[in-house]
Order: C-alpha cells, then structure tokens, then sequence
C-alpha cells in the first residue's frame, strides 16, 4: 500500500485512471463573446434535488479565466461517435469549433450536437481543490439520446457494453468427465458464426445462391479481376474452395465473365453478378439492424471492436481485402 509520503504522481495518475469515466467536452464564452471547450472526464452528478453537477479545471488552464468570468456552461456527454471531437477540444491551439453548427441553447454557451447527453448549467459554486478549481452548477435544461457513449479508461478510450445479468443464463457445471463448458469462447464464437449463417442461408435461397456463392460474389464485389488462386486466397480460411466448375456455374448464371490474358483466367463480376450480391448484402446488413435493435448500437459497436481485435490477434496471415491495391 503507498503512503502519502511517498507519493510517485504518475503512479497516482495511473491508480485513478482504473476508474473508468466518460468524456465530456465543457464549453462556455469568454467576456469578449469567443467560444471556449475543453475535454473532462471530472464530470460528476451531485445532487437531485436540485439538480447540481460538477467538474473540475486546473488553475493553468489558459480557459480557466472564461469559466469563472461566466456563469453559464455546457456538459456535453460524447457519443462513443465523437472520438475525434474529444481529441480537438484536448488541444491546445485548435480552431475547435470551426466546423461544427451550434444547436441553439437557454444561453448563449455553446451547445453542441450529436452528443449523447447535455447539461445546460449556471455556476451555483466554486471551490479550490488543490491544482484545480470545481464548479457546481445547477442544470437548468438537459437532453439524452440513445447514442452509445465514449468511455475512458487507463489512458485509453474505450466502448461500454452493458451487462445486463437477467439477460444472461449462467453456465451451468459440465458433466463430471467433461470440462467443456458454454463459457469456452471457441462455442460462443461457433455457434453465433452459424446463427447469423442460419439466417443467412434463409436470405440466399431466394436468388438460388448458397452461402459458397455468396462468399466467391462478395470478393468480387469488393476487388475483381482475380484468379482463381487468388479468389482462393480471400475465401480459403472459410473452408471453401472455389473450382473451376463453380465459377463455371457462376459464369453460366451470368454473375462473372472469365476473361483470357494469355494463359492466365481471371474472373470478373458482371452486372448482373453485382445486383445480385448488393441485394443480397442489403439484407445480410438488414440482419445486422435487426440484431442492432435487439442488442442496443453501443453494444454492438464494442462487439464489432472486440471481434475485430480477435480477428489481428488470431490471423494467420491471410491477405486484406480491403487493402489498397
């Protein structure tokens, strides 16, 4: 356990940073009219009734002269959205509201958009803690929005997913001579890969496609004029193979044209081929809403950031399709 005395600030700086907060950009304006922001993740409820709130500002801070010369501010609570905003309004020097249309407010502080909750305070106290200066303010108007919300966390933005415990069932104990469990991650990434493909299956058999052809279609839809040893290399870590007899029956189709450069054969989607597959895309992302509704968009925005962080951790080196050719 440290002591006081033997304090390391960074140390200490690291310990708070354990806590995980949200990031609020606060705003207000100087004496002369300018727009002031600043990025805080000090913001804090303290009271119901009334409805007090608090943050707190160093006393270096170059706008720390506009908080307290004014009475009126803004919380912000960024949406998990509003990353690169949070980033404009930490620098120093920026020309921080250059692009962005104010909504109009009860005052004229700034109030700014596509946030994912808004406070409109007048300043009801200050007091000096230590470096920094802390500002109750009572809320005199707020607003919330279903948008997900940034989160901060040792140092690091992140995503909030919620863990709503009625929801999930608890695994229950394996079988004596088996430790194979519900919880084991290789199951839940299973058997959510051929739920979403059961689905998937469903869609397809309207266009007579099966899920082989929904694979080899969509890689030509994203980069054609390939070989079929390259098609290969973008599909092969599914299991599939694509031959020549079915790109054969996709030529037949009218869905790809094979086109000759000397020896070599590569396979190009037609226009047929690409109506095809941006309809059934359309509602492979229509099965993507539907899951959206069901799980919330912030949850889903943190599984697609776990998933593509379990995608680099376990690639083997496959090739990227989205790469820049």
């Amino acid at each position: 356990m440290t002591s006081q005395a033997s304090f390391d600030p960074q140390a200490f700086r690291a310990a708070l940073g354990t806590f995980t907060t949200g990031v609020t950009i606060i705003t207000t304006r100087a004496p002369d009219g300018t727009p002031v922001g600043v990025t805080a993740n000090s913001f804090n409820s303290v009271s119901l009734n009334p409805p007090l709130v608090l943050w707190s500002l160093a006393k270096n801070a170059r706008s720390l002269e506009a908080f307290s010369a004014s009475q009126d501010w803004n919380v912000h609570v960024l949406s998990a959205a509003q990353e690169g905003l949070s980033g404009r309004f930490a620098s120093q020097g920026a020309d921080k509201f250059g692009d962005i249309e104010l909504d109009e407010g009860i005052s004229k502080a700034p109030l700014l958009p596509g946030c994912t909750a808004r406070f409109q305070c007048r300043t009801a106290f200050t007091y000096e803690g230590g470096d920094h200066v802390i500002f109750v303010g009572e809320v005199r108007a707020y607003d919330r929005s279903e948008h997900a919300p940034l989160v901060y966390q040792a140092g690091q933005y992140a995503l909030a997913a919620r863990k709503p415990r009625s929801e999930l069932r608890l695994a229950a104990p394996p079988p004596p001579e088996c430790s194979y469990t519900e919880d084991l991650l290789g199951y839940l990434l299973g058997r959510a890969h051929y739920q979403m493909l059961f689905g998937l299956r469903r869609m397809l058999a309207g266009d007579a496609l099966d899920e082989a052809n929904f694979f080899l279609l969509s890689v030509l839809c994203i980069r054609d004029n390939l070989t079929l040893d390259e098609i290969n290399a973008f599909v092969g870590y599914t299991g599939i193979q694509a031959t020549p007899e079915m790109m054969a029956a996709l030529e037949a189709r009218r869905f790809v044209a094979c086109e000759q450069y000397g020896k070599v054969s590569r396979f190009v989607l037609t226009a047929d081929g690409r109506e095809v597959t941006l309809r059934q895309i359309a509602l492979a992302k229509a099965q993507e809403d539907n899951l959206a509704d069901k799980l919330g968009a912030g949850d889903v925005m943190a599984l697609k950031l776990m998933l593509k962080r379990f995608v680099a951790a376990t690639d083997p080196g496959l090739p990227d399709l989205w790469a820049p050719r």
